[in-house]
């Protein structure tokens, strides 16, 4: 099966924080895991480059704003690279072939009569990038930012959002269009709460980074409106001219993953919008919760924001990567400080699985004449880590992992083949032996298992299997 997979693109306003880490490793989880089972996935991540955040910010760094979003964009492309991810395209918003689709996108919904203009005044959240209804309003201010908005009053372009109320409401009535089902259960209930047509459009006098708008270049369009056409645009869409847009969207199965405040953008905005231009909806959004850190939101004016870099050249890429998949709850909030990634890492990866692998294969390479010849069976994936994976239930299918390292450790304890090899009976010298290659055995499905969520650790115990050596310490004791 073809399989399309892609995470939100982050706004290049700031550097990248352990959240953005978060979902692309999430992701990368399961595309790794999707291709070891023969699947033909796309992976696409990249970043999302225009709005009245971005040239704000620009101008308070005093920087003209392409200057600035190159530089962060850069950032966010490293991020890829450091955490090992194996995506198949970077998309950035402001590329000539995702701006070509962004017109495209403009031009179908408008031949559909769901573009149109009008004066309109209304309070605007900058935070957002969006105009307020009253019942996003917390006290008079964002019920998502808890700023006060903004009274603009200027003409812009709408899109008949509340044409699509029906449509909306039967796409959302499939149980797996949303993960987790509350999430769907509050969509749901926001169409039925009625839906109002949105402006997606800027006057360009008053904000001039972003996509002119076709045949009207007094407008812009909303950051919105242009950054999640990225989700076709990536594939080559509208030209499509490797194939990918079509075998991938329209004919694969589609995945977007994104956090819990994307729920009205990403499963109604933007499906409005591939409705109204005559294209398949997404399959299926999976939305995660928030990092905290020490039980609050992260911020610089705090001090706790986890910058990703920092931490995997503290504790490398794998040792992120486990503790967003194990120990950060896939649908809820999680808190995680540096002192709670050194605990685990210490705990559960240097005296946990680099102790198990250091003693199997040393005992290998000391005892077995030769490496272990694997069988189909280490190979195989249990069936419950795939319905756990499958079912974005990360951090219970790495914990089935860290049972079998559990129960290696447990072998070895009972068995205790460091003592039995070197018996001084010849009986007891071959029961050790293979008790020693029965924990080979182990460790390669470990491996195999732990592929997808950390590749550089399943690589290693793979090439110690086939060398019949001792690796190199896989996590080091921390100074």
């Amino acid at each position: 099966m073809a399989r399309y997979l892609t995470t939100t693109l982050p706004y290049v306003n700031a550097d990248p924080h352990v959240g953005h880490a978060l979902e692309f490793v999430q992701a990368d989880f399961l595309a790794r895991l999707w291709r070891a089972q023969g699947e033909d996935v796309f992976f696409s991540t990249g970043t999302d480059e225009h709005g009245q955040k971005i040239f704000e910010a620009a101008q308070k760094a005093g920087q003209e704003v392409q200057a600035y979003v190159d530089r962060y964009a850069a950032e966010f492309k490293k991020l890829p690279q450091a955490l090992d991810l194996s995506n198949d395209a970077f998309i950035r918003t402001t590329d000539e072939t995702h701006v070509r689709a962004a017109e495209e996108m403009w031009r179908r919904c408008t031949s559909a009569g769901d573009i149109y203009k009008k004066a309109y005044e209304g309070l605007y959240c900058v935070g957002c990038e969006k105009f307020l209804t009253e019942k996003e309003l917390v006290e008079g201010k964002c019920g998502v930012h808890g700023t006060e908005p903004v009274l603009l009053k200027e003409e812009n372009y709408f899109f008949r959002f509340s044409k699509y109320q029906q449509s909306l409401l039967e796409y959302l009535a499939r149980p797996d269009c949303i993960i987790p089902d509350w999430r769907r259960e509050e969509a749901i209930a926001f169409v039925k709460d009625g839906l109002e047509d949105f402006s997606i459009s800027r006057e360009s006098a008053r904000l001039s980074w972003g996509i002119p708008v076709p045949g009207d270049t007094a407008q812009v369009m909303y950051v919105w409106f242009d950054a999640l056409t990225n989700y076709i645009s990536t594939l080559g869409w509208p030209t499509d001219e490797k194939g990918n847009f079509q075998k991938f969207w329209m004919e694969g199965k589609t995945l977007q993953m994104a956090g819990k405040d994307q729920v009205r953008f990403q499963s109604l905005m933007w499906q409005a919008m591939l409705l109204s231009a005559g294209i398949k909806n997404t399959d299926q959004v999976f939305y995660h919760g928030f990092i905290t850190s020490g039980g609050q939101k992260m911020s610089k004016s705090l001090g706790n924001v986890l910058n990703p870099f920092d931490l995997i050249e503290a504790y490398g890429a794998d040792a992120l990567r486990y503790t967003l998949l194990r120990h950060v709850s896939p649908f809820d909030d999680s808190d995680i400080t540096e002192e709670t990634i050194r605990e685990h890492y210490t705990a559960h990866l240097t005296n946990g699985l680099g102790n198990l692998v250091a003693r199997v294969m040393k005992l290998a390479e000391d005892y077995l004449p030769h490496s272990v010849e694997l069988t189909l069976a280490d190979e195989r994936l249990d069936p419950t880590f795939i319905e756990k994976a499958d079912a974005f239930r990360f951090s219970e299918a790495m914990d089935l992992v860290f049972e079998k390292v559990a129960a290696a450790d447990s072998f070895m304890t009972e068995r205790e083949p460091y003592k039995g090899i070197k018996s001084g009976d010849a009986v007891e010298r071959e029961e050790a032996k293979k008790n020693i290659e029965d924990l080979v055995h182990r460790l390669a499905n470990i491996g195999v298992h732990l592929a997808s969520a950390m590749p550089r650790t399943a690589a290693a115990i793979a090439s110690a299997i086939r060398k019949n050596q001792k690796p190199e310490n896989l996590f080091p004791r921390l100074a």
